[in-house]
């Protein structure tokens, strides 16, 4: 196992990783395409868009079927998750707590103390209950989609092996989430 996936084991073991291949994103693509367009009627000029190109993206698999997928984006001192998703007959807590978990401790490693992300009302009550994400006060909802969304956000611990300026130069070339591992044409000292 890589250091950009996580495993849970067990009969339906899920499997959490960054997308770094072609075949992981054209999957992320299919669960939201099946979770946004045909489960909610989303346009697909809105369910992808020019910001999937800017984005890392995560994708969760049971076995080597794709089942949940999401996106982060990199702003100055926060990170903000989008297009979460995970087919209906995965939408599990204990499933989508795996997944989250993935993704804090990538945010946090690359150094981001908070995450936001938006959801409707009903979504948000579950990124708050089962996430813990507070609702940003102050804020109007955005729109989106003719649906108004809340902004939520939780924080995060940086851990001290965050990537930072004093990280070794050889991590910054490692492929993404996979710090802990020397590149494949990396030379040891």
């Amino acid at each position: 196992m890589s250091g950009n996936e996580h495993v849970l084991s067990g009969h339906n073991a899920l499997r959490i990783e960054i997308v770094t291949t072609m075949e992981q994103l054209q999957h992320a693509y299919a669960v939201r395409a099946i979770c946004f367009m045909e489960e909610t009627g989303l346009p697909a000029d809105h369910a992808f868009d020019g910001n999937d190109l800017q984005a890392t993206h995560v994708v969760a698999y049971i076995h080597d079927e794709p089942v949940g997928a999401l996106r982060i984006r990199w702003f100055s001192n926060f990170a903000k998750i989008e297009r979460s998703a995970f087919r209906k007959a995965y939408r599990h807590p204990r499933y989508l707590k795996m997944a989250a978990e993935f993704v804090f401790t990538h945010i946090a490693r690359k150094g981001y103390a908070r995450v936001i992300t938006h959801a409707s009302p009903g979504y948000a009550r579950l990124w708050r209950s089962v996430l813990g994400f507070t609702e940003v006060s102050g804020k109007p909802p955005a729109v989106y989609h003719d649906e108004p969304h809340v902004e939520l956000i939780k924080e995060l611990t940086v851990p001290e092996s965050a990537i930072t300026l004093a990280t070794d130069p050889a991590v910054l070339f490692r492929t993404e989430g996979d710090w802990d591992r020397a590149a494949k044409h990396e030379q040891l000292h």
